[in-house]
């Protein structure tokens, strides 16, 4: 296979329902050049999380075979995105002294600032994934960027910590390894989709993404630009599908084609008309009992969503309002079902800010693979990092070993 050019990028999303291996440029000013697309169903996964490796590796190696066949590259290593019940988060503050002579804030104090605030007690079993700093205060003065150059005594800094249970991270990392592939990053799902999906003014002005996936539902809010709160449901489009088998009893294959195929958001009035699913096994469904089932399920889990706020008056928490974004979303009507409950901007959000190979990327299901990539496009440029977006601080004594790879490609 071929050489791999500088600014080449790779991102493997590996989720419940699929594993989709993509690979890109840098491309035209902030755009990606996607060079190479690979999509496998997925195997042993169950919620987002890794229940048999062996089974996991091999439909990872599927996707990443693909991949590069479609663009005559060996892909080496990747960024991978993180998601599964087992992950949690906090808010926790950080503080140190400016003690150089000139009283001036550097880098190196930033460093610090953020080590004292990844110093929270954490069970064995638990590892560090990310420390995002959300806001720095200067000797008093609140809601500082970007402190570095500024003159001040103490420095102090509040953080997002997310954090993961280590088993699961080290099952993915043995499985994206066992598929050959190092991993360059490892980067929780919701915020990966935010790259892809949100502006920066939607960011700073308040607002809440779902990722609504098949095994589950990543949740990130952003105030003020940055990151405010993390969570992952374990419930998603699966959930539907096993709803709709039983309610209307059919097998589940049969339920997860009448729902993509059929199903909406939004009530069918009257009695609606009846359909046969396409593999001709006899059974006959009403449109409108489908929509009925579908729809309380969505509005089940948009509460949960937006039950995440912390105050009932949602426009002042996020006014800039709620994107679903992940394979789910695309079921119609979802956005007026959230429009309908919560009072709140509601849209449906789709990877954009690319070009290439990108004919099916543009779908709400590779919000979380599309996200990765521009994560990854803006770490490597060291430029344009956003708050979010902060250097991975993965726990040094359980992941980091493993992330040692420095070339994304091989010949």
């Amino acid at each position: 296979m071929a050489k791999a050019k500088q600014n080449t990028f790779a991102a493997i999303d590996v989720g419940t329902s699929k594993i989709c291996t993509v690979i890109a440029n840098a491309g035209e000013g902030d755009a990606l050049r996607v060079i190479g697309v690979g999509v496998a169903p997925s195997r042993g996964l169950q919620k987002g999380a890794i229940i048999d490796i062996d089974a996991a590796k091999e439909a990872i190696k599927e996707s990443i075979t693909e991949s590069e066949r479609v663009s005559g590259l060996r892909l080496e290593s990747a960024y991978v995105g993180v998601s599964g019940k087992h992950i949690q988060s906090l808010n926790n503050r950080g503080v140190v002294a400016i003690s150089r002579t000139d009283q001036k804030v550097a880098s190196s104090d930033l460093e610090r600032v953020l080590e004292s605030a990844r110093n929270v007690t954490m069970p064995s079993d638990r590892s560090l994934l990310h420390v995002i700093p959300k806001t720095f205060s200067l000797d008093g003065q609140v809601g500082i960027k970007e402190p570095v150059g500024m003159h001040g005594f103490r420095l102090d800094v509040e953080t997002h910590i997310v954090t993961a249970a280590t088993a699961s991270v080290q099952n993915l990392i043995k499985s994206v390894r066992g598929a050959g592939v190092e991993i360059e990053d490892l980067i929780l799902s919701s915020l990966s989709s935010s790259e892809a999906v949100l502006t920066p003014e939607e960011k700073e002005d308040g607002i809440i993404i779902a990722d609504i996936g098949a095994g589950t539902t990543d949740v990130a809010i952003f105030r003020n630009g940055s990151v405010w709160h993390t969570t992952v449901i374990p419930v998603g489009g699966n959930q539907i599908t096993r709803d709709i088998s039983i309610g209307l009893g059919v097998p589940i294959e049969v339920a997860e084609q009448m729902k993509k195929k059929y199903g909406k958001a939004t009530p069918v009035n009257g009695a609606g008309d009846s359909f046969q699913d396409e593999k001709g096994n006899g059974h006959s469904v009403a449109t409108k009992d489908l929509c009925e089932i579908i729809r309380a399920r969505l509005e089940e889990l948009l509460r949960l969503v937006i039950i995440e706020l912390p105050q009932s008056d949602y426009n002042a928490v996020v006014p800039a309002g709620l994107v679903l974004t992940g394979g789910t979303a695309n079921l119609p009507g979802i956005d007026k079902l959230g429009q309908e409950l919560f009072r709140l901007p509601v849209r449906i959000g789709v990877p954009s800010n690319m070009y290439g190979l990108t004919d099916n990327l543009y779908n709400p299901m590779y919000s979380t693979s599309i996200g990765l990539m521009m994560w990854g496009a803006m770490h490597e440029s060291g430029e344009g990092l956003p708050p979010a977006s902060m250097k991975n601080t993965v726990h040094d004594a359980v992941v980091r070993p493993l992330l040692h790879a420095k070339r994304l490609f091989k010949r």
